[in-house]
C-alpha cells in the first residue's frame, strides 16, 4: 500500500476514491471497497463511481471512535 501524499485533512480532495479511503485509513484497497459497501458508511454513487465525501468520512471516524451512538 502506498503512503498517502496528503499530510493533513485540509489537503484531501472533497470526494475520496476507494484508493484514497484506503490510504487515509491505513487499510488495503480491498478492505476499503468492502467498507464502502457497508450500510451506514457514507459512500455515495456519482455516475459509475462510488466516492466518500471527506467531511462525512471524518464524521464516520469520529462516531466509530466515540463508541457508536453519539452524533
Amino acid at each position: 500500500m502506498k503512503e498517502s501524499e496528503f499530510k493533513s485533512y485540509d489537503e484531501l480532495p472533497l470526494f475520496l476514491s476507494a484508493k484514497l479511503v484506503a490510504q487515509t485509513l491505513g487499510i488495503s484497497i480491498s478492505s476499503a471497497y468492502e467498507l464502502m459497501a457497508e450500510q451506514g458508511f457514507p459512500a455515495i454513487r456519482i455516475g459509475n463511481r462510488i466516492v466518500v465525501p471527506k467531511d462525512k468520512l471524518c464524521q464516520w471516524v469520529e462516531k466509530q471512535t466515540m463508541g457508536g451512538d453519539s452524533q
